[in-house]
C-alpha cells in the first residue's frame, strides 16, 4: 500500500487497500510494496499480507484515493474528501457506518467523488448496527461551486463545509448506482442529515441511479446548484422524500418515491426570502409518488419557484400543493402560472378525493392525464431492478383512474381495474394498447368516454376467453351510464373532410381510404349511450371516417342507451359484431360508409335491427353508402323492422339474412325520394332472406313501391345458428 494515500485527523486511521502477498525463497513472506504484515497504517491484519477483511474509514482524504471492493469498510467518523482530492468507490463496495451524527462522508467544494456502482453491483452505504434503524448515521454530503440563492461561501447545514459560487458547470464527480440506507442522524429539528445532500453542486456532476432507503429525514435533497438528478429512488423517508430548494436550477427525470412520511416532493425557493434569486427553476418528468403521505405529492413552499412537471403519476394521494396562508410568494407564483403540471394521473383515489389543497383562483396549473410515471406506474420501475431494496415488485395498484389525454404510446395493465372518471382521449400520434382481460369501469355520464383522434391508434387485444370490457361503474348499471368508444379516422365520408364528430368534438374525414386507426378485437362495451339531447347521443362504439386499414372484429354492444355500433362514413369493415338490447338501432351506418359487414348477430334492439342511410341532408351525397353484408341475424321484436333504409339509403347487397319474429321493414319515408329511387333501381338486393317465427298478418316488407323483387326468400343460418347465439360468440359476449 502507498502510505501517502491518506492523511488522518486521528492517530488511528483508515485502511483503504492492503497489498497482495509474495513468498520469499526461505519461506518467509513480504508484501509486494516491501511492507510487512499489512501493518504500515496501524491496522493489524493478523500477521499476514493478505488483504484485511475489514477496514476503517475516518479522517481526511488529501490525495486521489481509491477504495477496494473486496474489503468491508466501517465508517466510524467523519470521512472528508478535501479540495483538490478525489475519492473513487468501485462497484460492489459496502460501507457500514456507526456513530450517529459523527459518521458521514463529505466532499468539499473543489473535491470530487466517483461512485462507480453498477446495476448488479451497486455501492452500498448503510448502518453497521445489528438492528439497523433510520438515523443510525449521517449520510453523503457533496458541496460544489454552483450558484444558490443563499449566496456564495455558505456553510452547509451539516458537515460545516463551504459551498456556493458562480460556476454553474462545476463538476464534483460522478455518483452512479448508489444505495444509502438508515441515514438521517439528527442534531435538532432544524439540523438533520439527509440520505444524500447536494449543496451548490454543478451541472458537470453526474447523479444517476441513487436510492435513499429508510432515511430518518429527507431522502435526497438539492440545496441550490444546477446538478441534474436522474433515476432517483426514495423509499420510506422519515420526512420528505426528495427535496429541492435555495435556487436549484436542475432537471429531474425518472423519480420513484414511495412510503415517505410527509411530502413526496418538497420544492421551495428560500425560507428567508421567497423571492430570492436565482429562483428555483425545476423541470421534472416521469415521476411516481406512491402514497400515503401526509403532505401530498408536492409541497410548494417558501416561494416555491418555477416548476414544470410532465408525466406525474400518483396513487392513493392528492397533488397537495399545500401553500401556507403566510406564503404570499408561493401563491403569487401559482397565480402567475409559474407552476405547470402537464399530464398528472391520480390513481386509486378514495372517496372525497380532491386533486389539490390549493384554494387560490388559478386551478388550471395542472392537467390530468394517463402515464406510467417513472416507468410502471405504482409498481417499481424496470430500471430500479437489481440495485435497490424495499420496493414493491408485485405489480401495479388494483385500481387506477383513467382520465385526460395521451400523446405517446400507452399500454394499460390487465391486472388493474380502471375507473374512467372523465374523457380519455388518445391524441394524434399517440396510441393506446389494451391487453386481453382488461376491465374499464366508467362514471360520469356524457363526461366519460374514450376517444381516439384522427392520426392516433387504439389496439384492443382481447381474446375469446379474455375480452376487454368497458362497462358502467354503477352498482345497478343502466343504459346511458356513460358515453362509449369514439374512433376518428382520415377516410372519406360524404359529410366532407375535417368534420366535427357528433360526440367528443373531434375532427374526422379525409381522402385516405386505407387509413389505419389500429385494431379492435374481442371488445365488449356495456351500458353506454349517455345523452346530451335527442340529436346528440353516444353510441356503444362510434366510428367516424375510419379507414379500411383498421381491424374491427368481435365487438359487442350490450344495453346501450342509443345505437349499439355506428359507422359514420369511412371504409372500415366490421366482422363478428353483436348488438344486444340497444335503446335505438342496433347497428347503424351512414354518411357514405364504404365498408363491408360479415357475421352480425342482433337481438332485442328497440328500433331497427340495422339502419342504413346515405346522408341526412342530401340523400344523393357522394361517396354513396355502399356495402356488402353477409351472414346477418336479427332477432325481434323491434319496432322498425330488420332494416331501415333511410335518408337516401345507398347500394346494399345482403346475403344470408336471417330474421326471427319480425319483417324486413325497409321503412322508407314518403319524403325520402332518394331512398325510393334507389329501391326502384335495384340498389338494394337481399338474397337469400329467411323470415322465421312469423306471426299472423305477417308481411315481408313495409315498402309499398312498385319494386318488390329486391328480396329473395330462402333458408340460411344467418350469423351461424339462426336465431340462436352463434358459436363464434361463445365466451366473450354477454346477454345472449
Amino acid at each position: 500500500m502507498k502510505n501517502n494515500l491518506l492523511k488522518f485527523i486521528l492517530t488511528f486511521a483508515a485502511v483503504a487497500m492492503i497489498a497482495a502477498c509474495n513468498k520469499d525463497d526461505d519461506g518467509g513472506s513480504s508484501c509486494s510494496d516491501g511492507k510487512q504484515n499489512g501493518n504500515e497504517t496501524g491496522v493489524d491484519c493478523g500477521g499476514s499480507c493478505t488483504p484485511c477483511e475489514i477496514a476503517t474509514l475516518q479522517g481526511e482524504v488529501t490525495e486521489d484515493t481509491s477504495l477496494d471492493a473486496t474489503l468491508s469498510y466501517e465508517l466510524t467518523g467523519a470521512y472528508v474528501v478535501k479540495s483538490g482530492s478525489s475519492l473513487t468507490i468501485p462497484a460492489g463496495t459496502t460501507i457500514k457506518a456507526a456513530g450517529g451524527t459523527s459518521a458521514y462522508i463529505a466532499v468539499e467544494r473543489g473535491a470530487k467523488i466517483f461512485i462507480n456502482g453498477t446495476a448488479s453491483a451497486p455501492v452500498i452505504m448503510t448502518s453497521g448496527s445489528a438492528n439497523p434503524a433510520p438515523g443510525d448515521w449521517g449520510g453523503l454530503v457533496i458541496c460544489g461551486d454552483a450558484p444558490t440563492n443563499k449566496g456564495t461561501n455558505v456553510t452547509s447545514e451539516v458537515a460545516d463545509l463551504t459551498y456556493g459560487g458562480n460556476n454553474a458547470a462545476d463538476n464534483s464527480g460522478v455518483v452512479k448506482y448508489l444505495r444509502l440506507e438508515y441515514t438521517g442522524a439528527t442534531f435538532s429539528n432544524d439540523k438533520e442529515f439527509n440520505g444524500a445532500s447536494f449543496f451548490g453542486v454543478g451541472s458537470g456532476t453526474v447523479v444517476e441511479y441513487v436510492q435513499s432507503y429508510n432515511g430518518g429525514d429527507d431522502g435526497i435533497e438539492f440545496f441550490g446548484g444546477t446538478v441534474n438528478g436522474k433515476y432517483l429512488v426514495s423509499t420510506n423517508s422519515g420526512d420528505d422524500s426528495i427535496d429541492f430548494a435555495d435556487g436549484w436550477n436542475g432537471t429531474g427525470n425518472y423519480w420513484y418515491i414511495s412510503g415517505g412520511a410527509k411530502a413526496g416532493i418538497e420544492g421551495s425557493n428560500n425560507g428567508d426570502d421567497g423571492n430570492a434569486t436565482p429562483v428555483t427553476n425545476a423541470t421534472l418528468s416521469n415521476i411516481t409518488v406512491v402514497g400515503p403521505v401526509s403532505e401530498g405529492a408536492l409541497f410548494f413552499k417558501e416561494g416555491g419557484g418555477k416548476f414544470t412537471i410532465n408525466n406525474f403519476y400518483t396513487t392513493g394521494i392528492d397533488l397537495g400543493i399545500k401553500v401556507k396562508d403566510t406564503d404570499a410568494e408561493a401563491a403569487a407564483r401559482i397565480e402567475n402560472n409559474d407552476l405547470k403540471i402537464d399530464n398528472i394521473q391520480f390513481a386509486a383515489t378514495a372517496n372525497g378525493f380532491n386533486a389539490t389543497d390549493y384554494t387560490g383562483t388559478n386551478q388550471s396549473f395542472y392537467t390530468e392525464g394517463f402515464n406510467n410515471g417513472a416507468g410502471n406506474g405504482a409498481s417499481s420501475p424496470d430500471w430500479a431492478a437489481g440495485w435497490t431494496i424495499g420496493l414493491d415488485n408485485s405489480g401495479p395498484s388494483s385500481t387506477e383512474n383513467l382520465l385526460g389525454e395521451v400523446s405517446n404510446d400507452v399500454t394499460l395493465d390487465a391486472n388493474v381495474e380502471y375507473l374512467l372518471t372523465g374523457s380519455f382521449v388518445v391524441k394524434s400520434g399517440g396510441s393506446l394498447t389494451i391487453p386481453a382481460g382488461t376491465r374499464i369501469k366508467a362514471t360520469g355520464g356524457t363526461a366519460s368516454y374514450i376517444a381516439v383522434e384522427r392520426g392516433a391508434k387504439i389496439f384492443v387485444n382481447g381474446t375469446s376467453s379474455q375480452p376487454v370490457v368497458m362497462t358502467s361503474a354503477a352498482t345497478n348499471p343502466a343504459p346511458g351510464d356513460w358515453g362509449g368508444l369514439v374512433i376518428c379516422g382520415d377516410a372519406p365520408t360524404n359529410k366532407g373532410t375535417n368534420v366535427t364528430s357528433e360526440v367528443a368534438d373531434l375532427t374526422y374525414g379525409g381522402s385516405n381510404s386505407t387509413d389505419n386507426s389500429g385494431s379492435i378485437k374481442y371488445l365488449r362495451v356495456e351500458y353506454t349511450g349517455a345523452t346530451f339531447s335527442n340529436d346528440k347521443e353516444f353510441n356503444g362504439v362510434s366510428l367516424f371516417g375510419v379507414g379500411s386499414g383498421t381491424t374491427f372484429e368481435h365487438v359487442q354492444s350490450l344495453h346501450g342507451g342509443d345505437d349499439g355500433i355506428e359507422f359514420f362514413g369511412g371504409t372500415v369493415t366490421g366482422k363478428y359484431l353483436v348488438s344486444v338490447g340497444s335503446g335505438d338501432d342496433s347497428i347503424d351506418f351512414a354518411d357514405g360508409w364504404n365498408g363491408n359487414g360479415d357475421y352480425w348477430y342482433i337481438k332485442d334492439g328497440a328500433k331497427a335491427g340495422i339502419e342504413g342511410s346515405n346522408n341526412g341532408d342530401d340523400g344523393d351525397a357522394t361517396p354513396v353508402t355502399t356495402t356488402t353484408l353477409s351472414n346477418i341475424t336479427v332477432v325481434g321484436p323491434v319496432t322498425e323492422g330488420a332494416l331501415f333504409f333511410k335518408e337516401g339509403g345507398g347500394n346494399f347487397t345482403i346475403t344470408n339474412f336471417y330474421t326471427s319474429g319480425i319483417n324486413l321493414g325497409v321503412k322508407v319515408k314518403d319524403t325520402d325520394a332518394e331512398a325510393k329511387a334507389r329501391l326502384e333501381n335495384d340498389d338494394l338486393t337481399i338474397n337469400p332472406m329467411q323470415f322465421a317465427n312469423t306471426a299472423a298478418g305477417f308481411v315481408q316488407t313495409d315498402y309499398t313501391g312498385a319494386n318488390t323483387d329486391f328480396i329473395t326468400v330462402g333458408n340460411n343460418t344467418g350469423a351461424g345458428n339462426g336465431a340462436a347465439a352463434p358459436d363464434w360468440a361463445n365466451g366473450w359476449t354477454s346477454g345472449l
